[in-house]
């Protein structure tokens, strides 16, 4: 199936997103004769075709589910198989907004590492654009092809080149590329720079971003950029930091007060009833104390803790009003709850510094 389009049912042959959890998503082709192991059992691929993209199954075991998800750019990226360092959705979204990039957009991205952004690229210019993407690396580039093949993206939007851009540049045989946003995710994006001017509209304003791990290269990044007629000339950071929304129980102050006197109640229940039984059988405490040794005496003092705890045991409190030792489940009626949002303690970062760069019109006609 096409990264590009939405359909309601699963077929034989597509590609789904098996949800298991927040943090684990795997990605899985359609075929009848395969089987699909997880923690929660065996889920059968002929038992999901027909099945509505979202359904959930349950596990073979008794317990757990899997939800039947529809692959999308956000989706792969957690889940695609990782050959590099990806971008995340954060950075992608923003580099895109940034450069401007829409339905119908002519992009040069290299290069194609695991393909994450790349997917995002390819529904953001659908078939009315087109994006270049090249990769240098053979083994690499023979896989982003062949998932490219088996998304619906080869040749329309997505053109893949086997190249190493810094050496050889951009253009390709018989294609105008003009494009007007590029994409460079290169260990020395300066040595590419200098190829753009053959391969970028002269009539419409072009945005260039540079994803760059270290600053040096950003600096470098910087002076060729200058040196080429670029302008406007910025480096960001993108730090993400995600929220949950979730129902948290409401604890009064009088409840928590009750159940410290509750808790102290039973406690001093307990003592009195230790020390009544150490009055009626005529027992010192270090009677009950067995020393480490294999005599029989040990024996003994164990037999008499035991009978000791069992005669001293303090009735157990009906009274729980925050369901202490209990699986409560969120939103139980039984108890009272307030919804509430929390972020994460730390901010995730970092990934790459983003330097971005624009030549309009007449400064990418004087270039050339």
């Amino acid at each position: 199936m096409s990264f590009l389009g939405y359909k309601e049912y699963i077929e034989e042959g597509d590609l789904v997103l098996a949800y298991l959890g927040r943090e684990s998503m795997k990605p899985i082709i359609i075929n009848s004769k395969e089987t699909l192991n997880t923690r929660f059992g065996a889920f059968a691929h002929s038992d999901i075709v027909g099945k509505k993209y979202g359904s959930q199954i349950k596990g073979s075991k008794g317990y757990g589910f899997i939800h039947l998800l529809q692959p999308t750019a956000e989706l792969w990226t957690l889940s695609l198989p990782h050959r590099t360092q990806i971008v995340y959705t954060p950075d992608s979204s923003y580099i895109t907004q940034r450069l401007g990039i829409t339905c119908g957009s002519r992009v040069i991205e290299a290069g194609t590492g695991s393909a994450s952004f790349s997917h995002s690229l390819a529904r953001t210019v659908s078939t009315k654009g087109t994006l270049f993407t090249f990769e240098f690396h053979k083994p690499r580039y023979e896989e982003a092809k062949r998932e490219f093949e088996e998304h619906g993206l080869i040749n329309d939007p997505v053109i893949i080149n086997h190249r190493d851009v810094c050496k050889d540049g951009f253009e390709i045989p018989e294609v105008e590329l003009k494009s007007t946003a590029i994409f460079l995710d290169l260990p020395s994006p300066w040595e590419a720079i200098k190829h753009l001017p053959k391969v970028i509209s002269d009539d419409e304003k072009v945005g260039i971003c540079c994803f760059s791990p270290c600053i040096e290269q950003v600096d470098l990044t910087i002076k060729a950029l200058q040196e080429h007629g670029w302008t406007d000339i910025e480096m960001v950071e993108i730090q993400g930091r995600r929220w949950e929304a979730r129902q948290t129980m409401v604890r009064q102050v009088d409840d928590a007060i009750s159940r410290l006197k509750d808790v102290k109640t039973r406690k001093l229940e307990g003592i009195e009833k230790k020390r009544q039984y150490y009055a009626n059988n005529n027992i010192k405490v270090e009677d009950l104390t067995p020393e480490q040794s294999d005599s029989n005496d040990e024996g003994s003092k164990k037999r008499k803790l035991k009978e000791e705890q069992e005669q001293t045991k303090v009735t157990k409190t009906e009274f729980n009003p925050f369901g202490r030792g209990l699986r409560i489940k969120e939103g139980d009626e039984n108890y009272q709850w307030c919804k509430i949002s929390k972020n994460e303690a730390e901010v995730k970062s970092h990934t790459s510094y983003l330097t971005f760069a624009f030549k309009t019109a007449s400064t990418s006609t004087s270039s050339l």
